[in-house]
């Protein structure tokens, strides 16, 4: 990777505040730059002329049309190339951001196998479709002929915005319902600036609100209604509200001042990125700068954390995983990216303790070795006796994981079914719960996950649902007649 310079300039890492402080200076470097970078494109998408097997396409969840796009990117032809490649997507410029491409298309990728790296696949999408946006091929939002019925839509993130395009395309008057002051769910507040632009997901979202699709920004179902009033009010309903309950620890002292929660952290970052004000910066709870950090967790989120930590000014940064490199389930370019910025991986190690008072000082943690594979098939890993340790640490940021809230009774809806990990209970023939008319996609059906098995689950089940629709409507004409 950091031998590629169209990586180097096309994913460099930037918080959005000095993103925004640059804008000018970064147009003007991008029209100087603008045929090196298409040199680039063209010479990464041209390599991939050289594999006959498209095992890039297969593995991505949205099966993205990926050797034919680079073919036309190689040809110089970048607006077809743009037009096919958002054939099968909503976001490809966010996928090309977010995307773990080194567990999907590139670590699928022929040319990689065969040792000579892999073709750039996730930086030529953001580069074409970037592109698109200033060329202004992207299209408006056109809806179809009006259908007479509506469909609300709770969830303002991947899955639910595009479910929202699709439906509206269709013809259908689309709401869309989301706890926050602004759409886009993990988009906005979960993800850091410095991978994923937030201009870049506000102007997705600005051209659904032109497209007459209704936001609802801070309401909050079981709160301003309950899913059975947006029933009524509604032909259909889609539950696409992700997995928001984050994993805890159970440890002494973890409950005490400095011990917070990854996504408080990430979001009080992301509202300073917008310009609004943060409480929790001026009081310094939710400010990294000048402390000793400490981040316990493995996935993507510990990664964001570390790294928001670092650009915020911290005097250290570890990263604590109970498991080693390998066995860890973040991406290895994140944690590659994370290290070259300063960050220490403190591998094979589990807090048992938090220390201080009134404030935490301090972090007690145990090594650890795997011992045999769990239910998963993972090696379970298990204390080691005596080596029991304290790091030092002003603020400790909880990285483990999400799972789903208890919709059932925060909907007010008891006869909403949910499995034994409390995502919702569909029909994975239809994606319907358990509630006639109810639909559900994206993290609260299959767990947490990436942001583009949310994008295909949004696709899939605007199928369902327009069947379904479609169904309703003759009914009723039956009825009416």
């Amino acid at each position: 990777m950091a031998d590629n310079p169209m990586l180097k300039f096309v994913g460099k890492a930037q918080s959005y505040p000095e993103k925004r402080a640059a804008d000018d200076r970064a147009d003007d470097f991008l029209e100087i730059s603008r045929s090196f970078i298409l040199d680039k494109a063209e010479e990464q998408a041209s390599r991939c002329s050289q594999c006959g097997v498209p095992y890039c396409s297969t593995h991505c969840p949205l099966h993205n049309h990926i050797p034919d796009w680079l073919r036309l990117t190689a040809e110089g032809r970048l607006r077809e190339a743009y037009e096919l490649s958002n054939l099968t997507s909503t976001m490809p410029e966010i996928c090309g951001r977010i995307c773990p491409q080194d567990r999907l298309c590139e670590g699928n990728c022929v040319i990689e196998f065969s040792g000579h790296g892999a073709v750039t696949i996730g930086s030529v999408e953001k580069y074409i479709t970037d592109t698109a946006w200033k060329e202004g091929w992207v299209e408006p939002l056109v809806p179809g002929a009006a259908r007479g019925q509506s469909v609300g839509v709770i969830g303002a993130g991947p899955a639910g915005l595009t479910t929202a395009e699709y439906l509206r395309v269709a013809g259908y008057e689309v709401h869309v319902y989301d706890r926050h002051d602004r759409a886009g769910g993990l988009l906005t507040y979960g993800i850091p600036g410095f991978k994923l632009e937030k201009d870049v997901v506000m102007r997705r979202i600005q051209r659904l609100k032109d497209g007459g699709i209704i936001f609802h920004d801070s309401f909050e179902i079981g709160r301003d209604a309950t899913l059975e009033q947006l029933r009524q009010k509604h032909d259909a309903i889609l539950i696409a509200t992700g997995v928001y309950k984050p994993r805890d620890i159970k440890a002494p002292g973890v409950g005490a001042a400095g011990v917070v929660k990854a996504l408080d952290y990430l979001t009080a970052s992301n509202k300073a990125g917008f310009g609004d004000a943060v409480p929790e910066h001026d009081d310094g709870s939710l400010l990294a700068t000048g402390k000793n950090v400490v981040v316990i967790g493995g996935g993507d989120t510990a990664m964001d954390c570390v790294r928001t930590a670092i650009r915020q000014g911290a005097k250290s940064v570890k990263c604590l995983y109970r498991r080693d490199r390998e066995n860890m389930p973040g991406s290895q370019r994140e944690v590659a990216n994370a290290e070259e910025e300063g960050v220490e991986f403190v591998w094979l190690t589990a807090p048992i303790a938090f220390e201080g008072t009134s404030q935490v000082t301090g972090v007690k943690v145990t090594k650890m070795r795997l011992g045999q594979p769990d239910a998963s098939g993972r090696r379970a890993p298990e204390a080691d006796p005596g080596s029991e340790h304290t790091l030092e640490a002003d603020l400790v940021i909880k990285a483990l994981g999400y799972d789903p809230e208890e919709l059932p009774r925060l909907f007010g809806a008891d006869d909403l079914s949910v499995t034994r990990w409390g995502t919702l209970r569909v029909d994975h023939k239809t994606m319907m719960t358990s509630v006639d008319g109810v639909f559900a996609a994206g993290d609260i059906v299959r767990g947490a996950s990436l942001v583009v098995w949310a994008i295909r689950d949004g696709r899939d089940v605007t199928d369902h649902m327009h069947r379904y629709l479609k169904a309703k409507a003759k009914a009723g004409e039956r009825v009416a007649a």
